[in-house]
């Protein structure tokens, strides 16, 4: 009985040890987690259970609009609706969903995740997944709310450009910022999924634009529904900029424009406020808003005509005879030439063993610096360089405000080509041959501007050497928007009283009197200007090829008036042919600037402002006045 007993024994006990062994350890680590949870880690979960019942709601900060002089807008807001992920809180399992009801192609969807995991951003960081929301999207994030709720619809504010992309380069374009982007320092107060200034015064003044975004602390229920709010934190809007640019300048601009590539630039020189630049063929931005597709993308930078691309501060190209203005001041005041020294022009001169032929090729007899500007003699440019030298030559270039960039306040600004010998040795190890100087005398060879450059060194000689660094936010505003902003000295050199108007006469008569720019002339009041006719390649290749894309470039820079100017305008026109063919786009962007300033005034004089508030009406309304 008893062995029976104790057999049967043996295997209960076995059992009762198994289960209290297991029970012990079911207390332990009960024990542990109420250690973590109470003791070691309280904050953390403190944090986790909290985020169940408490949202952070971001207030997306509207960016800054952008306004012409007269306070039109320029760049606006639209209301919108953005959807907002929070990654620690996505379930793989709902990409196909999030997919299809916001229209986002399934692997463009894992390649941002993946992105936004490379990036090294935080896991509780909301990223903006979908922007300019359409009313079916919002409808499908609202019904959807309980399911997803890694996701929060956000009311904010879309970026809205003037149509048919006018003053497109001015004005740039915002997009999401870029990876590259985040590890720069201009970007290091920004998100991943941030949207920021991608080129133009989006870019160049992103800090003041953005603004600073709030946040909503809301409890919402088991079904993610706002239930009250807890705490609010304002957004603070972005600044709006006021711009130099006149609209109505900047639109005669880009419609003379119309159907080439080129640019326009239209500057004060008294002040160097930019009236207007404009650059063709150009791009739409609103169609970088919210994201532009792959193919779109690809298709603007493989187009040949480089929509992309701001002509007006980023194409340098041979500037053709707007440069003989230049050699002209370089000849005049190192005393090689002086006013009424004449050259023979029988069509063209040989140099150095080689025949140099004048554009025209019958020739324009005898020439004084006056005629030869009126007229373009090129075998009068190419004895004034051949006595100056190409060192003494780039010297006076780049007092003129060639060869470097201007400082213009717009990123991407190149700064052009002003060869010398040391130039040459330092880029290509070669000596600089005398006959070289000979092409850079009437502004080929390696000498490239940009149209900028043009406008601001012609400007700059017209005023008597006084160079006004280019901007296109008024100097009194730029303070307000960096406090420790200093207004830039203009650049001075002398420039002798009669060498200034022996080189504008040349120019008045290049103009007025029978010269290459007689289509710029206007009869209400007087331009002076120079042509520029400007190779590419040679004739022999061009007839060769028989490509439009090179034929010569065709520029002209014009000012008004001619004694004391306010207005100075550069055009290029690629493949334009002839210098003359660049002439009526000036006259026509100046006539603009004229016409408008005289219905100011007689709106003025019959609906004078009250005196008190004259000078501040007037600071705005004057066109050619700095504000």
């Amino acid at each position: 009985m008893s062995d029976y007993s104790e057999d049967r024994r043996r295997p209960r006990d076995v059992e009762t040890a198994v289960f209290q062994y297991g029970a012990a350890m079911i207390f332990l680590w009960l024990l542990t987690g109420f250690w973590q949870l109470q003791v070691q880690d309280p904050e953390i979960y403190e944090q986790r259970a909290a985020r169940n019942r408490i949202k952070s709601i971001p207030i997306l900060a509207p960016r800054g609009t952008i306004l012409d002089r007269d306070g039109r807008i320029l760049v606006d807001n639209s209301p919108s609706f953005k959807a907002v992920l929070d990654p620690g809180e996505l379930k793989l399992e709902h990409l196909p969903l999030i997919s299809e009801g916001l229209n986002i192609p399934y692997d463009k969807l894992q390649t941002r995740l993946r992105t936004l995991r490379r990036s090294g951003a935080p896991g509780y960081q909301r990223v903006i997944i979908k922007e300019g929301l359409t009313p079916a999207e919002v409808t499908f994030l609202e019904a959807h709310r309980a399911e997803l709720r890694e996701f929060e619809l956000i009311r904010s504010q879309r970026r809205l450009y003037l149509s048919d992309g006018l003053a497109a380069h001015v004005v740039g374009r915002v997009g999401e910022i870029s990876e590259a982007e985040l590890d720069k320092e201009e970007f290091a107060l920004f998100e991943a999924g941030a949207e920021v200034g991608k080129s133009g015064i989006e870019r160049q003044y992103n800090d003041a634009l953005a603004g600073k975004d709030g946040s909503r602390l809301v409890i919402v229920d088991s079904r993610s529904r706002r239930v009250r709010d807890l705490d609010v934190v304002e957004a603070k809007p972005g600044r709006s900029i006021r711009l130099t640019i006149d609209l109505d300048v900047q639109a005669v601009a880009e419609l003379a424009l119309e159907g080439r590539s080129g640019a326009v630039v239209a500057l004060n020189p008294r002040t160097g406020e930019v009236l207007a630049l404009a650059s063709s063929p150009a791009y739409d931005p609103n169609e970088f808003v919210g994201g532009i597709g792959v193919s779109q993308w690809r298709e603007l930078l493989n187009n040949p005509d480089k929509p992309l691309l701001n002509r007006a501060i980023q194409a340098q190209l041979a500037p053709g005879s707007i440069f003989k203005p230049v050699v002209a001041y370089a000849g005049l005041a190192t005393h090689v030439v002086s006013p009424g020294f004449q050259v023979h022009c029988s069509g063209g001169a040989s140099f150095y063993g080689r025949f140099f032929r004048c554009h025209h090729w019958s020739g324009h007899g005898w020439v004084n610096l006056e005629k030869a500007l009126v007229q373009s003699c090129d075998v009068y440019f190419y004895n004034v360089g051949k006595e100056l030298g190409v060192d003494r030559i780039a010297e006076f270039a780049r007092v003129a405000g060639l060869g470097s960039a201007t400082g213009i306040d717009l990123p991407g600004e190149e700064d052009g080509v002003v060869p010398s010998s040391t130039w040459k040795a330092r880029n290509y190890r070669e000596r600089w041959f005398p006959g070289e100087t000979i092409s850079v005398a009437i502004g080929q060879g390696a000498l490239t501007v940009t149209p900028l450059q043009a406008a601001y060194s012609i400007g700059g000689l017209a005023m008597g050497g006084v160079w006004n660094q280019p901007h296109l936010v008024a100097w009194e505003d730029l303070r307000e928007i960096r406090p420790d902003f200093e207004t830039p000295e203009p650049k001075r050199a002398e420039v002798n009283a009669r060498h200034r108007r022996a080189i504008s006469r040349g120019l008045w008569g290049a103009v007025n009197d029978g010269g290459t720019a007689a289509r710029a002339a206007l009869a209400d009041f007087e331009i002076c200007g120079k042509t520029g006719t400007a190779q590419r390649v040679s004739r022999a290749y061009a007839l060769e090829k028989n490509n439009p894309r090179l034929l010569d470039d065709a520029w002209f820079v014009g000012y008004a008036p001619c004694r004391d100017p306010e207005i100075v305008v550069a055009a290029l026109f690629e493949n334009g042919e002839h210098g003359h063919f660049s002439a009526p786009i000036v006259r026509d962007v100046i006539k603009a600037y004229y016409d408008k300033q005289q219905r100011l005034e007689w709106s003025q004089r019959a609906h004078p402002p009250a005196e008190a508030e004259a000078p501040a009406k007037a600071a705005i309304l004057r066109p050619g006045g700095a504000r």
